[in-house]
């Protein structure tokens, strides 16, 4: 009996250390189960982020986003306060013994007054959200932006052809040292919308847009026109907006092969050591962004005004954001505007900045800027001063009336025997002369040919192709 226990206790022994290291076994495979199921869903969900930003870095479609402004209500469309009439434009600089004025329209005390009351009460609250929107988009991007652009090749893109442009002598010349004509369209404000506030002017940066104006319209360039003090500008409180406008318009400017400007568009601040302090830290951040790119260009001031001049405010601001931007190891072109709207180039006559990558801005409305200032042009090209037509306009220089298509053709002969580059404002859908595009264009997704444009994006169009045609 005692036998017996001994055996039965034995053998209950042994079934326990074999339960034992069953239950060890499966518990070790459930474990790796769970971790194998662990690391999948882990990859999944990476991939989804990638995914998400991949889709991130091509933005640039009918953007409805709450950071887009609302300007122009100009056209029947009621006022919060009850106001449907025209704005006031009484304000506008009318120096006719000069012509100097420039697309006052658009900066007028009594037209900001009247947007900036619409601003109150539609968009307090897309204000307050829109900077988290913006810069969560900015950290993804940052990520995915594009790589530089290749060297020059026979055929291809723009900037495939002609590389990195730089100065020489009075001339901006490619890679290879030929004469090279900019040629493109200047947005409007980007953080601004038509009436409707459906299209956002941002929307002309989409590929899709960017592909026509460099396809049909002959295009080798678009220039960003960032507002500074405007409402909504860069220094209201929507910088973080404004600056991932830029960034996406650059991305989708260097996936299509075309030069791009960067401008600091400086108009209702006037002078421009006002905000010099947030232009060099944010030409410091475009800079280190984009150095390696041969596609981008920095506008340094649009339109100085307001009685400063090149010697007093404009040259030491422009030197002082000129060595920011060398400091970063930044080689790119540099454009300075100059005083009374970036008509008073001559002032830059024996007084250029010593960095030798700068040119220099001249603007004109046809209607308003005729001979008088032609003659001013050829004056300083035959003095050896690199010039650079950020911005013109086939109209009056309010932007809206006096469309001139024979003085536009006067500009077009005089800077394409030049070879001096030229941009054409603008690229929007505004109620205006100025506009290239019909009221109710989606900007984010223009079609080639004329349907949609203006009788001045029709004249601008057959200029542009024909000078490409003529370059060719």
């Amino acid at each position: 009996m005692k036998k017996m226990s001994i055996r039965i206790l034995a053998i209950l022994m042994s079934m326990t250390i074999l339960l034992a290291g069953c239950s060890e076994n499966d518990s070790t495979g459930s474990s790796k189960t769970d971790s194998s199921s662990s690391s999948s869903s882990s990859e999944s969900s990476q991939t989804d982020e990638n995914s998400s930003e991949e889709d991130s870095s091509t933005a640039g479609g009918d953007d409805t986003s709450p950071d887009v402004i609302p300007w122009d209500y100009s056209d029947g469309v009621p006022d919060p306060s009850g106001n449907t009439s025209a704005p006031d434009d009484s304000s506008e600089k009318d120096d006719s013994s000069d012509d100097s004025s420039s697309k006052k329209n658009d900066d007028s005390s009594a037209k900001q007054t009247k947007a900036t009351t619409k601003a109150v009460t539609t968009t307090t609250t897309k204000k307050d959200a829109a900077p988290t929107k913006a810069s969560t988009t900015t950290t993804t991007k940052k990520s995915s932006a594009p790589a530089p652009t290749p060297t020059p090749s026979p055929s291809g893109t723009p900037v495939q052809r002609h590389g990195a442009l730089h100065i020489s002598g009075n001339h901006i010349v490619d890679s290879s040292g030929k004469v090279f004509m900019l040629q493109g369209m200047s947005t409007h404000g980007i953080m601004w919308s038509d009436d409707s506030n459906r299209y956002p002017f941002s929307g002309i940066l989409s590929e899709a847009s960017l592909k026509v104006l460099r396809d049909d319209w002959k295009c080798n360039a678009v220039r960003i026109a960032m507002y500074t003090e405007e409402w909504g500008g860069y220094t209201t409180g929507y910088a973080a907006q404004a600056k991932q406008k830029v960034i996406t318009g650059v991305t989708n400017a260097t996936k299509m092969g075309m030069y791009v400007i960067i401008d600091w568009h400086i108009l209702k601040d006037g002078n421009p050591k006002t905000h010099q302090s947030e232009a060099i830290a944010f030409f410091t951040e475009m800079a280190n962004r984009y150095k390696g790119y041969s596609n981008v260009i920095f506008e340094l001031c649009n339109e100085p005004n307001g009685g400063v001049t090149w010697a007093g405010q404009i040259k030491p601001y422009c030197q002082a954001v000129t060595k920011a931007i060398r400091n970063t190891g930044a080689k790119n072109l540099i454009i300075c505007g100059t005083g009374t709207w970036s008509q008073d180039i001559d002032q830059v006559l024996g007084n250029k900045l010593s960095d030798s990558n700068c040119a220099y801005t001249l603007h004109f409305y046809a209607n308003t800027h005729t001979d008088w200032l032609r003659q001013r042009l050829q004056k300083c090209y035959n003095s050896g001063l690199p010039v650079l037509v950020t911005e013109f306009g086939t109209c009056d220089a309010s932007g809206n009336g006096g469309f001139n298509e024979s003085q536009t053709r006067q500009w077009y002969s005089l800077l394409a025997n030049l070879k001096v580059g030229w941009f054409n404002w603008s690229a929007a859908s505004k109620n205006e002369t100025a506009s290239a595009f019909k009221p109710g264009t989606n900007l984010a997704a223009i079609s080639a040919g004329e349907s949609q444009l203006t009788q001045s994006g029709k004249l601008i169009r057959t200029l542009f192709r024909a000078n490409a045609s003529n370059a060719a």
